[in-house]
């Protein structure tokens, strides 16, 4: 019985995915400010709290890895996988810089 490797192509890499997960992570902050509108949006309609919740879990998640997916393609078409992935690490590190230095903006 043959494995994933006998279909090939670029959605079977293991690589990729993480790639993604890590795109994904690196522009979750950038991301958030469509996904607020969208939760301002639903504040609006007639769902459930509870449906709301759903729906703005499951469009984040969505949007994210989609977002992600496309970002590692094409950092991986311009500069290989193992690259790509190491870029969206440093992606995540300087999200998470900002978020911390933007924090500690209003203690003075």
């Amino acid at each position: 019985m043959q494995g994933l490797e006998a279909y090939g192509g670029p959605l079977t890499d293991a690589v990729l995915w993480r790639g993604a997960l890590f795109w994904a992570l690196a522009l979750y902050v950038p991301l958030s400010g469509p996904l607020g509108r969208f939760e301002s949006s639903l504040s609006d309609s007639a769902l459930s709290d509870q449906w709301k919740q759903i729906a703005l879990v499951v469009s984040s998640l969505l949007l994210a890895m989609a977002v992600g997916l496309v970002a590692q393609l094409l950092m991986s078409w311009v500069l290989g996988p193992g690259w790509a992935s190491s870029l969206a690490l440093i992606g995540i590190g300087w999200s998470l810089l900002l978020a911390l230095s933007s924090s500690g903006d209003g203690s003075d």
